[in-house]
């Protein structure tokens, strides 16, 4: 399905609020729809009003981090829709591992992505359907 025409969700799931707010510009910029949450707890409330195309997720959170949320992720209507890109700052190999394992569709390390990245990594993977 080729979402070049349609708007393209985002849930963005950062706990670093700088990061998070400059993300959520990057792609708003860019005409993309943005939600975003500060752990996976409030994610998996976000899913209860949206079904984005792509969840942005961070592994390292508070509350609940990024592999408890892709555990969870399954119960939720957003499964199976939304396509998932680990964006961390680790690259611990044991996690992106089990993070692939329960469905996360590209891993980017975030000191090395660029803006401009982001988004084009946002947009390849909605447009690879």
């Amino acid at each position: 399905m080729n979402k070049s025409k349609q708007a393209i969700s985002v849930l963005i799931v950062e706990d670093e609020p700088s990061l998070n707010d400059a993300y959520k510009r990057i792609l708003e910029s860019e005409r993309i729809d943005v939600r975003s949450s500060f752990n996976g707890r409030e994610a998996l409330d976000e899913l209860k009003s949206m079904q984005p195309d792509v969840i942005l997720l961070d592994l390292k959170m508070p509350v609940m981090d990024g592999i408890e949320f892709l555990q969870k992720l399954p119960k939720t209507k957003a499964a199976g829709k939304a396509k998932v890109i680990i964006f961390s700052n680790y690259d611990e190999q044991a996690e992106i591992k089990d993070a692939f394992a329960l469905g996360a569709t590209k891993y980017m390390l975030k000191a090395w992505a660029s803006p401009s990245e982001v988004v084009k990594v946002v947009k390849e993977v909605v447009n690879s359907d």
